[in-house]
């Protein structure tokens, strides 16, 4: 199985030389996994990252009633657990195939062992990861919550301004009725006989021109506009799923550091009554 094409598109990896890379896939161990099957859970001992060569994984944080509170879907040529090739502290959130995936599996035992033998690997491996580290340090001092419609007005040209002023425009009642009124008013001054001489005498080929070429202007521009509504609706969902997740997240630890203090009281209270028996018990004696 040749598993340098799918390892050079790591972005983790994409400093290393194709010897490097061709080192490193001799490196990894091809690991099976069902459907439903769990890879690793929320707090067990970190010590490999994964690489999904095909299938479908999900990171999640296990929540109340069974219900779990998802992070990300993995696919083909993504990587999670990254972090325990790097300390040894227990995972920070649990993964689980959810269809027939294959995974490989690099150990932090093996890589370590690999950059002692290449260290220009190591610092190519690390300037990624510095460079991944400073996004996720920026995404998390931003705000989750922020103005869309805001930021996508203050982006857009003058010439989109105005196709959004004419597709609302075309939407409302003034121009319906704007349209009313002058194509009544050219009727009524080149039939009446208001002018000398009609500008536009009937079957007013010149109005209708003029309507056929509004029309055709009208069209483009107001798909357009409409194009522009979907990308910011779908910038709209994009953040409401983010808030929704962060504010997720939050609750999910505030439970648990309830569920822990809920515990310590109680271990406290206890201690306090055996105390209590014990200091009763002195007195009798």
């Amino acid at each position: 199985m040749n598993t340098t094409p799918l390892l050079r598109s790591i972005p983790m990896f994409a400093g290393l030389s194709d010897d490097d890379i061709t080192a490193l896939s001799a490196a990894v161990t091809p690991r099976n996994y069902a459907a439903g099957r769990m890879i690793f859970a929320l707090g067990d001992a970190g010590n490999a990252m994964y690489i999904v060569e095909s299938g479908d994984v999900n990171i999640h944080l296990p929540g109340q009633n069974s219900q779990r509170i998802s992070l990300k879907d993995v696919a083909r040529g993504e990587y999670f657990g990254e972090l325990a090739l790097f300390d040894k502290k227990p995972r920070s959130a649990s993964a689980v195939a959810t269809s027939d995936a294959v995974l490989l599996e690099l150990k932090q035992d093996t890589l370590t062992a690999y950059l002692e033998r290449r260290p220009a690997a190591a610092m190519a491996i690390l300037q990624t990861m510095s460079e991944r580290l400073r996004e996720t340090n920026e995404l998390l001092s931003a705000r989750a919550a922020r103005n869309v419609d805001a930021e996508f007005d203050k982006n857009l040209s003058w010439s989109e301004h105005l196709a959004d002023k004419v597709a609302e425009l075309n939407g409302s009642w003034a121009f319906i009725l704007f349209l009313l009124l002058i194509t009544a008013a050219w009727c009524s001054i080149n039939v009446l006989g208001v002018l000398p001489k009609p500008l536009d005498p009937y079957p007013f080929q010149f109005f209708n021109l003029a309507l056929a070429i509004l029309v055709g202007l009208q069209g483009p521009l107001i798909v357009m506009s409409q194009n522009r509504q979907s990308f910011k609706d779908r910038a709209r969902a994009e953040t409401d799923y983010k808030v929704n997740l962060k504010n997720d997240v939050n609750i999910e630890t505030l439970m648990r550091e309830l569920a822990e203090m809920r515990n310590e009281v109680k271990g406290v209270s206890i201690h306090q009554d055996d105390r209590r028996g014990t200091t009763a018990d002195a007195t009798e004696g």
